[in-house]
């Protein structure tokens, strides 16, 4: 059975954030970025913030249960404000320095985060949140949908959903990084949003 998509409201993202908490516990990336002192709670407040940037200025979805949650943005979307980067900052604390913004061209949009949880893998949810969220982003003009991953085991997920690598980074001390991107052709260009939820906005 196809895992129900719908997009997010405000009051989905607390049970987002934590399905995205349990989905990146042992991620790669988080787990060099985010201070050891604190790591759930640090984790959990970093995704509420970027799933609640998301809502406002791009597109988050959720399965029906929140068993898995994707957040995409546009490359226009503004930057958070101080307070929330203060927030951000402080987070990451003396890691802060781990994180890099890739520049992003006018028409791309990247997705942001995705994840499930544990006990909802295996069953579609993951493919499912991608070609919605593809579908959605394509609705609102994109021209093309980058994002990275730090786990070799996502890459294969995503090529099968449409993605290609178009660049493979090592670093010395932290975790591989594969960029990857959807290119937007004619043929996608045709293809109508995905069906969703009835009460999706």
């Amino acid at each position: 059975m196809t895992p129900t998509v719908r997009i997010a409201e405000a009051a989905d993202l607390a049970s987002a954030a934590r399905t995205l908490k349990s989905a990146f516990k042992d991620y790669p990336w988080t787990r060099w970025v985010i201070p050891e002192e604190g790591y759930e709670e640090r984790l959990y407040d970093l995704q509420r913030i970027y799933l609640e940037h998301a809502l406002k200025h791009g597109v988050v979805m959720t399965t029906k249960d929140s068993g898995g949650a994707i957040a995409l943005l546009p490359a226009d979307a503004p930057a958070p404000d101080q307070t929330i980067m203060d927030q951000i900052v402080n987070l990451h604390g003396d890691r802060i320095d781990r994180i890099s913004q890739s520049p992003t061209n006018p028409g791309t949009w990247t997705l942001e985060t995705i994840g499930v949880r544990a006990d909802h893998q295996g069953r579609g949810h993951g493919s499912a949140l991608i070609a919605h969220g593809v579908r959605e982003a394509i609705a609102q003009g994109a021209k093309a949908v980058n994002l990275e991953t730090s786990d070799i085991r996502n890459v294969r997920l995503y090529e099968r959903n449409g993605f290609r690598v178009t660049q493979h980074t090592e670093t010395i001390d932290g975790p591989p990084t594969w960029h990857m991107e959807f290119n937007i052709g004619p043929a996608h260009k045709a293809v109508p949003p995905a069906p969703t939820a009835p009460n999706c906005r």
